[in-house]
């Protein structure tokens, strides 16, 4: 069986790094998975009220195909201008698209989430610094949970959300790994049993002691509608081509769907992005069909899509009671 990679963490994947700004007077943060040598792109948005930048290019019909980063914000609508800040970031170092004379544009993508009215002020002050600041922050460390970056701010389902990731290292040697910041409209509890709905995916008992309580969820009411969306970026070490990476994002919003409930909402502007560093082929797995790779490909986004849930799970397990909202850890027992 796949096993989760030496950190359990979208750094896993070789290329990619992660860093976190965390503004907890602001109860906002950004998040950035930063791939500077590019990485192949794809996005698939299903919430329909999606905050977002760049998520045309990311079509496989258009010309550009790698990303240098994938921005992930709290902040709504003024979160979308950290992403300036990664652009500079990177094009200070030669990083991005090449336009000749030793110019380039970084590709930049970003999602938001809504975080607006939790901390000190209602709009928190979200700007370029911040994407600057979490650049320089990232790196190949196992990514911090909980309260932290595009999760500061986030409430799931009525309690406390947050920021996850989790890994898979599968049997022909390729690494999937997703970093999710939840903000959900939709509950991430089983009102049957008081565990999170994608409870039995854990691996190596990555869950741990937190992961086998049993609570009392909040009242279905206590989500507040039109404050909602949960983003995320899923990657792997194969190489794909930009329409392969979108059919993996899409396959990842099947552990959204059901670590989330309900999910991709009119609420919700749920968004994952999908990144391939190309590090390591494709594998060609003989199949009933003549196109090999089919089958790596479905394997490839069935692990994002685990991997996708497993990190919904760990994102409430690692939050704390904050923004008025109470932490999984802190509620009653059953």
């Amino acid at each position: 069986m796949p096993a989760p990679g030496a950190k359990n963490s979208l750094t896993d994947v070789d290329g990619i790094l992660v860093g976190h700004y965390t503004d907890l007077q602001a109860a906002s943060g950004v998040t950035v998975a930063l791939c500077p040598e590019g990485a192949i792109a794809a996005v698939d948005v299903r919430g329909a009220a999606p905050g977002t930048r760049e998520t045309d290019l990311l079509a496989p019909v258009n010309l550009v195909e790698k990303a240098q980063a994938v921005l992930l914000a709290g902040g709504s609508v003024f979160g979308l201008s950290a992403a300036d800040g990664v652009v500079r970031w990177l094009a200070e170092r030669g990083f991005g698209f090449p336009l000749g004379g030793g110019q380039a544009a970084p590709i930049v993508p970003a999602a938001v989430l809504f975080d607006l009215g939790r901390g000190s002020q209602f709009v928190p002050p979200v700007c370029a610094d911040w994407g600057r600041l979490a650049c320089e922050a990232a790196g190949p460390q196992a990514m911090a949970m909980g309260c932290v970056g595009a999760g500061t701010g986030a409430v799931a389902g009525g309690i406390k959300g947050g920021a996850g990731t989790a890994s898979l290292v599968l049997d022909s040697g390729v690494t999937v790994a997703a970093l999710m910041a939840v903000n959900s409209f939709g509950s991430l509890l089983d009102p049957a049993t008081g565990r999170p709905w994608e409870i039995g995916l854990e691996c190596a008992a990555e869950f741990g002691e937190l992961g086998r309580r049993a609570v009392r969820p909040p009242d279905a009411s206590s989500g507040a509608p039109a404050r909602n969306t949960t983003i995320g970026v899923v990657a792997t070490d194969a190489a794909l081509t930009k329409a392969q990476a979108l059919k993996v994002a899409q396959m990842a919003h099947d552990g959204l769907a059901r670590a989330i409930r309900p999910a991709h909402t009119m609420f919700d502007g749920d968004a994952v992005f999908c990144l391939a560093t190309g590090r390591r082929p494709l594998p060609d797995i003989a199949g009933f069909f003549p196109a090999g790779q089919a089958q790596a490909l479905s394997d490839i986004g069935h692990a994002a899509a685990e991997c996708t849930a497993r990190a919904i799970v760990h994102a409430i397990l690692a939050a704390r009671s904050a923004a008025g909202k109470p932490a999984f850890r802190d509620l009653p027992l059953r």
